[in-house]
């Protein structure tokens, strides 16, 4: 099995077995990438659902988006307010199929933001099509409207400081660095989290089994004590008898 194949795998389960089944992938393949793949938020698991059980809905609302950046780009806004009720009507169906397949509770403001970085975003539409979504997405940059952008408003930028740039690209240099020597520790970090998570979970359930057996052990106990008085009663009673009747002989 390779590492697209285990990610496609993971991605389908449910996410209370991602981890131990991540963590058994990485032993059979020994690809350590695997163990850097992050354990899906519920939201996340029930649009990945979708993905695979609703490809149409799915289909559909990344269409129009693709549609959607078109116009924006080539600066049609007719295009772009025509695909407005289609656009609505497409988040409102996946929208629907996702509170469905999640089955619990999420929040629909984080459901509205993924879905509508789908439709604005390329690289967040992709990552929704994979079917490998570990978290909600949202989308920071400029929402298309049905007006572009005017050209006549833009100015000429000033020529740049070689000195600032210079400067810049070693900021960003560093930073980079800096970003790598964390990033290599994400994964790890974010395998060692799941694991502990998915241990106090255990633990909790472990915790209420043994309580209940507890208190089921508490009445059992009840119950044999008050029997063994009422025993120890009858049998005093039936010492009792035994020695008047001895006497009376």
């Amino acid at each position: 099995m390779n590492r697209e194949e285990a990610a496609d795998q993971l991605y389908a389960l449910p996410p209370e077995e991602f981890t131990a089944a991540r963590n058994r992938l990485v032993k059979e393949t020994g690809d350590k990438e695997i163990g850097k793949l992050r354990k899906p938020t519920v939201l996340a698991w029930a649009v990945n659902q979708v993905v695979r059980s609703h490809p149409s809905e799915i289909g559909e609302l990344l269409a129009v988006g693709e549609e959607m950046r078109t116009a924006w780009a080539s600066g049609d806004g007719d295009a772009l307010a025509a695909l407005g009720p289609r656009r609505s009507a497409a988040v409102a169906a996946v929208s629907r199929l996702v509170l469905k397949a999640a089955g619990r509770s999420i929040s629909p403001a984080e459901l509205e933001q993924t879905l509508d970085a789908a439709v604005i975003d390329a690289e967040a539409a992709a990552l929704v099509r994979s079917g490998r979504l570990a978290g909600a997405l949202s989308y920071s940059g400029f929402v298309p409207t049905a007006v572009p952008p005017s050209s006549s408003v833009r100015r000429k930028p000033a020529a740049p400081d070689p000195s600032i740039r210079a400067a810049a690209e070693a900021a960003v240099a560093t930073a980079r660095d800096r970003h790598a020597e964390w990033a290599d520790q994400l994964g790890p970090a974010v395998a060692e989290r799941d694991e502990a998570l998915d241990g106090v979970a255990g633990a909790e359930r472990a915790l209420t089994e043994a309580r209940k057996r507890a208190s089921a052990a508490e009445q059992r106990h009840d119950v044999v004590r008050k029997e063994e008085a009422k025993a120890r009663q009858a049998l005093t009673d039936a010492e009792s008898a035994l020695r008047r009747a001895s006497t009376d002989r």
